[in-house]
């Protein structure tokens, strides 16, 4: 009786299980009854959207401006077939944003170049969805500035460890033609050996390797950051082993199109053979073709403890500064900058350090390496 009970007992259970898991499958289907129906059993037809189209509008792009105006702003416009509700998710790890207009707006406030993509996705009545991926680029100008290069519009403070900051640096690598022109020595390379962010510190490290070639490392904001007027301070250590030539300077964004010197070229900081001055120099083109240059020196009898080093540049002149003394000035407007006026146009950043050449001068036959270190760069507008 007892083993009878049990098996009466197990055969209900079992009758309830099945009879609760087929009212569970057909819960959703939205239809009455438990037969006939679409999909062999009630369940409603899936609705799978279709034609995808993704427009995106980056403010004030033009070929002059391929990457926007700077304001960072851009918007997006979607549709498709058979969608009922949109979402926007900017980055990879952004929030997605949905609406069922289709439409989305958004303003990038990283400053520099800006690489992301943009995912849009297309949901339908059954909650099914498409999506497209769309690479950007947009770029993102301080503002805020007052004219008078007061104000705090843009900078790289170099927080952290590891590599650079891609959206704000290049690196250039290799030997370039003839030295950089220079008949300078060394390899500049991406490698952490010579150039890392340690401690919130940029370095920037010559090396002397095993073979006897030398390696080093050359970063540049050229199609990333480019601006024009501003108060810049940097602050940094120089090396100080004979034969090494930093430098932090800036080229005209032109470069590309006119060459050197009629690009124009800014030289923040220089430090030759002597390591106990510094130097800041300008360098364009004549009206006559032949290349205009100028520039002057400073004692800086302690250049590997920490300085600042700065150029107040405006439309009518750029003058430089240690530690927030004036040592250098040069009017841009009647110095015979003309008819090319380099100086009032967009510039791009350069940092490196040099080995040897036309400026470096001898390296020590000692040398095993030296740094340049940057603790930030800030623009002032």
């Amino acid at each position: 009786m007892k083993n009878n009970s049990l098996l009466s007992i197990l055969s209900i259970l079992l009758s309830l299980s099945a009879l609760t898991f087929s009212c569970s499958s057909g819960g959703d289907s939205g239809s009455s009854g438990g037969g006939g129906g679409n999909n062999g059993g009630g369940g409603s037809q899936q609705v799978i959207p279709s034609n995808l189209v993704v427009n995106v509008t980056i403010e004030g792009q033009d070929d002059q401006n391929p990457n926007g105006d700077g304001s960072g702003q851009f918007s997006v416009t979607a549709s498709a077939t058979d969608a009922v509700e949109y979402g926007f998710k900017v980055g990879n790890s952004g929030t997605e944003t949905q609406n069922t207009t289709g439409l989305f707006s958004y303003t990038v406030t990283d400053l520099g170049t800006n690489q992301f993509p943009l995912y849009v996705y297309a949901y339908s009545s059954t909650d099914d969805r498409i999506s497209k991926i769309t690479n950007l680029t947009v770029y993102v100008l301080g503002s805020g500035g007052s004219g008078n290069n007061d104000v705090l519009v843009w900078s790289d403070e170099f927080d952290g460890n590891g590599e650079i900051n891609p959206n704000i640096w290049t690196y250039e690598l290799g030997n370039g033609s003839d030295g950089w022109g220079n008949q300078e020595v060394q390899n500049y390379t991406s490698s952490s050996n010579n150039i890392k962010k340690e401690g919130g510190i940029l370095k920037i490290t010559a090396i002397k390797q095993s073979n006897g070639a030398y390696t080093s490392a050359r970063i540049k904001t050229q199609d990333k950051f480019e601006f024009k007027y501003g108060l810049i301070e940097i602050r940094a250590k120089l090396p100080s082993a004979q034969g090494t030539w930093p430098a932090l300077w800036m080229l005209g964004s032109n470069f590309p199109e006119v060459g050197w010197p009629q690009c124009g070229e800014i030289d923040i900081m220089e430090q030759f053979q002597d390591k106990n001055r510094v130097k800041s120099t300008l360098h364009w083109k004549l009206s006559n073709g032949e290349r205009g240059e100028y520039g002057l020196e400073t004692a800086n009898n302690t250049s590997s403890d920490w300085h600042i080093y700065s150029i107040d540049w405006t439309p009518t002149s750029i003058k430089s500064y240690l530690d927030g003394v004036e040592y250098f000035s040069m009017n841009t407007v009647d110095s015979g900058v003309g008819p090319y006026f380099p100086f009032n146009e967009n510039f791009f950043l350069i940092f490196n350090v040099a080995m040897g050449g036309t400026l470096g001068g001898e390296i020590d036959p000692n040398f095993t390496q030296d740094v340049m270190e940057v603790d930030y760069i800030r623009l002032y507008q």
